[in-house]
């Protein structure tokens, strides 16, 4: 997006609306206090600057004594200057597109206030427009200061609200739901890396430009954002360089990438706003990747903000904080002492909820003396605080709970924390999380030569771990390589292990350390929600429910694609019940099933099943008492496979030793046995853990190191193929032992297409191969008509 420099000049009208012969109201920057109305048509005149297009009308009837007036701006138009206070009315239906980016409306005064009529909404595309297709700026406002906007009700948009040098503004019962959001490529059984953000530039608006903002506030001091929402778009509230702002009592929930996200800010209060469901990259069960989405995300030297009574639940992260890449010296060139405490530091995170993320609760990275104070922090994918290379960090009174069930490797459980040092976890509660405090140093020796380095240290060192109680943990401590740290009295019951340590890692046992909660200096909780708690009936993660467009918000009905297995494809009707649900199957030897969830009245399932083997096509139409809810498209593969499974070592890698990897599938590891498709969600699992038969479970193949061989004779008519894979990692396929697909690499989750012509009806043999090395794993087949 274009930024806006100096101010714009438009081709201005200027309008005189009479009020009697010869008489006009003037009318300034401001509201006005009118006085009894027998005395304005003797004294008053009024007169506006506004786009052709604009009309301001007196809206007498509203009159009372004493009361204040805003003049009424009938908004139909583009490129609209709004240079005094007013009432914004738009007609029902209207559709107003910006498409130079500019902004609908151009607020071009200071001092004014804007206030949205009820029922009146600033769209900028039609409604059957798909959202990444939106575009332009709903309000736009440059250089003007102690601007009040209510009211307003933005959607359709790149961006609803941009506003730059706009000290003192204030942003009140805003709607700016459904603005743009991106189209999300990861699926319920994959995850598409394409997907992923990166936000670790914005300098030149590299956010706003490449994923928008509903609302965009920078180089601004003293602004409130107050009892506001955003539902369903992508980012929700970007503050770039704010500073001395308030931001409470807002919901700003279900976006698929941050609900507020900081970029250099200093000393802003944000309470009691809800921050839930921000998220994307999230299948439950299958993967927990997160792609950078975040309740709050704060990157880049953001100090001394305070964080009280906000919920951030079922977020990629709650918090995702980053000290900045011209913080540790990735940009940018400094003294050596200028990187001391250069961070996301001296941040106050307290009574705040961080439960149920993809991630993690709370990542806060690089960063100095950051306070993290009874926080809930419940049932984190990855673990609930991870501080790696931060230092004075105090984590106190939190209650870290059921975290790192899906975590990876070692990076699991309560606080992890990296190379820090001079850390305080005192007086926390931690209960059945799968490792409750891990601490690790070593050498690093690129890290070394970086000057934030050199200011600052890295060694795992100064850290006490006191007055804590671990509950049914499976393991309380975890310490490895290099460092030291002081244990004081801690309490343990039903722990499995209570420590792991490495001999390298020195622990300092003291007994009579003596802690007591900390307590952080005065501050001050605006708001008068509670969103702690707001949602108990959603807690937990599998309540995310990810769409193409983002996350299910719970209250709209969807349909959507669950799995296919082989000769079945189940899709789910959610706030649906069966007796309010219809649907129409089209294809040959398909029929279509409806039967209600078990334990779920208002959910429905509907699974499309072929009633003849070979490959059947089809298309469901799901409708939702009478209304079209969802269209989609399919083909099963009705077929027997003759699969088998089998492990590898490096010397027979797939990669470099073909021949000595083929041959380890007639082997002694090798387990074989007929399927009805090929269709495997391994994510962190190996084959014998999907339970795909007892001969395969039996095996006991690993996560790693495994490879397959599938083969199957289809039938297939005259005409054009298209095959198709989603692998982690290699894969190969062939038809008659032609290759159509070769992917025989070390890949994340990649798609791959290959096309086959036939010139007659046929049944070919297919052969389908995949090996994995480590990591995640997927493995999907398909076959569609060519278009």
């Amino acid at each position: 997006m274009r930024r806006l420099g100096k101010p714009v000049c438009w081709p201005l009208a200027e309008t005189q609306i009479k009020l009697r012969k010869h008489q006009t109201l003037n009318v300034e920057h401001r509201t006005l206090n009118v006085e009894p109305f027998s005395h304005i048509a003797q004294s008053a005149s009024f007169k506006v600057r506004c786009s052709v297009s604009a009309i301001f009308l007196c809206f007498f009837a509203q009159l009372a004594f004493g009361a204040t007036i805003l003049p009424i701006l009938k908004l139909t138009a583009d490129h609209t200057v709004v240079t005094q206070s007013c009432r914004i009315v738009i007609p029902p239906g209207t559709i107003i597109a910006d498409p130079d980016r500019q902004g609908v409306i151009q607020v071009a005064a200071s001092n004014i206030e804007l206030e949205f009529a009820a029922g009146s909404i600033l769209r900028g595309s039609p409604l059957d427009t798909l959202p990444d297709q939106y575009e332009g700026c709903g309000i736009r406002l440059d250089g003007h200061t102690n601007v009040i906007i209510r009211g307003a009700h933005i959607s359709g948009f790149w961006c609803g609200l941009w506003a730059a040098k706009a000290d003192g503004l204030i942003l009140e019962n805003v709607d700016v739901s459904d603005n743009r959001r991106a189209h999300l490529k990861s699926t319920p059984t994959a995850e598409d890396e394409s997907d992923w953000l990166f936000g670790h530039n914005n300098d030149d608006h590299e956010w706003l430009t490449n994923y928008a903002a509903a609302l965009y506030i920078e180089q601004s001091t003293g602004v409130t954002v107050r009892r506001s929402t955003v539902w369903h778009g992508q980012n929700a509230l970007c503050l770039d360089r704010v500073t001395g702002s308030k931001i409470y009592d807002n919901d700003f929930s279900f976006n698929s990438g941050w609900g507020l996200a900081l970029w250099r800010c200093i000393s802003n209060i944000i309470t009691r706003n809800a921050f839930d469901f921000c998220i994307r990259g999230y299948s439950h069960g299958v993967y927990n990747r997160g792609q950078d989405s975040a309740g709050m995300f704060v990157f880049e030297q953001n100090n001394n903000n305070i964080f009280a009574e906000n919920s951030a639940t079922h977020g990629g992260d709650g918090f995702f904080g980053f000290a900045g890449r011209e913080a540790i010296g990735e940009t940018g060139e400094h003294p050596v002492d200028w990187y001391k405490r250069r961070g996301n530091s001296d941040n106050l995170l307290i009574g705040n909820d961080f439960s149920y993320a993809a991630a993690h609760g709370i990542e806060n990275t690089f960063s100095f003396g950051n306070q993290y104070l009874t926080n809930r922090i419940v049932g984190n994918a990855i673990c609930g605080i991870w501080a790696g290379y931060s230092r004075q960090t105090i984590i106190a009174g939190n209650n870290l709970e059921q975290n790192g069930e899906m975590g990876y490797g070692l990076e699991r459980g309560g606080v992890n924390i990296d190379h820090g040092g001079d850390n305080f976890i005192v007086e926390n509660s931690f209960v059945s999380n799968k490792c409750g405090v891990h601490l690790w140093g070593g050498v690093n020796a690129e890290f070394e030569k970086r000057k934030w380095s050199q200011a600052n240290g890295y060694a795992s060192t100064g850290s006490v771990i006191a007055g804590n109680r671990f509950l049914g943990d499976d393991l309380a401590f975890q310490f490895r390589g290099p460092g030291e740290v002081t244990l004081g009295s801690n309490q343990f019951v039903g722990v499995a292990k209570e420590i792991m340590g490495e001999p390298a890692y020195e622990v300092k046992p003291n007994s009579k350390l003596a802690t007591t909660l900390v307590q952080p200096a005065r501050f001050e909780v605006l708001g008068k929600t509670h969103p702690v708690g707001a949602r108990p009936e959603l807690r937990g993660r599998q309540n995310i429910v990810m769409t193409e467009w983002g996350p299910w918000n719970h209250v709209t009905p969807i349909a959507r694609f669950i799995k296919s297995s082989g000769t079945a494809a189940v899709y789910e009707v959610l706030k649906v019940p069966v007796a309010d649900l219809k649907t129409e199957i089209i294809g040959e030897h398909v029929k279509c099933a409806i039967e209600p969830i078990a334990g779920r009245t208002s959910d429905s399932r509907v699974t499309v099943l072929s009633t003849e083997s070979g490959l059947c096509s089809y298309t469901l139409k799901i409708k939702a008492a009478d209304r079209q809810l969802d269209s989609f498209t399919g083909t099963l593969i009705s077929a027997k496979w003759q699969a088998t499974f089998f492990k590898w070592a490096n010397d027979a890698d797939p990669r470099t030793n073909s021949a000595a990897y083929s041959k380890l599938a007639q082997g002694p590891t090798a387990v074989s046995d007929q399927l009805d498709e090929l269709s495997f969600h391994y994510g962190m699992r190996g084959p014998s853990d999907l339970g795909i038969s007892k001969k395969i479970t039996d095996a006991r193949l690993g996560q790693h190191h495994f490879g397959m061989i599938a083969r199957t004779r289809l039938p297939l008519t005259k005409g054009n193929w298209q095959f198709g894979t989603l692998s982690d990692d290699g894969v190969r396929v062939s038809v008659d032992g032609k290759p159509i697909i070769d992917n025989w690499t070390w890949h994340g989750p990649t798609r791959d297409t290959g096309q086959l012509k036939l010139e007659s009806d046929k049944t070919v043999e297919l052969t389908v191969e995949h090996f994995q090395i480590d990591g995640y794993a997927v493995l999907e087949f398909s076959i569609t008509r060519a278009q």
